[in-house]
């Protein structure tokens, strides 16, 4: 899934140590803010000193958000994870995700959606194998 907005807030990074690998982590969420007429707030996830350091996400920055959701269990409740893969910076000329607006019919005649029916079929053909 994909989101564009603005960066409204940048939270506190998180680390530790895993308990099954002992390997250092280090995560940090963001929050973005669309432009539609009614915005909307998400708060993302990126994992990894690695991704952190690529992507590079300030305070303000106009973005398009690639991300995976996911919920998990814990102690009889469901929480969602939404984990960022990919950011790609709105370049300053291009506009922030405008709706697409369906095509116009092309003019002339425009052909049926579906054949005629004819009366035999219409009273059921025993050469129809379907099941309705």
């Amino acid at each position: 899934m994909e989101i564009t907005g603005k960066i409204i807030a940048v939270l506190e990074p998180r680390s530790g140590v895993s308990a099954r690998s002992g390997n250092e982590w280090k995560s940090q969420e963001f929050v973005i803010e669309t432009h539609d007429q009614f915005p909307k707030k998400c708060i993302f996830r990126v994992f990894g000193v690695d991704r952190l350091a690529s992507m590079n996400i300030q305070m303000g920055e106009e973005l398009t958000v690639s991300f995976d959701i996911d919920a998990h269990e814990y102690n009889g409740r469901w929480f969602n994870d939404v984990s960022a893969w990919k950011v790609e910076r709105v370049q300053a000329g291009q506009p922030a995700q405008q709706p697409i607006a369906p095509a116009a019919p092309a003019a002339g005649p425009q052909p049926a959606p579906f054949p005629p029916v004819s009366e035999a079929d219409a009273a059921g053909s025993s050469e129809d194998d379907l099941p309705f």
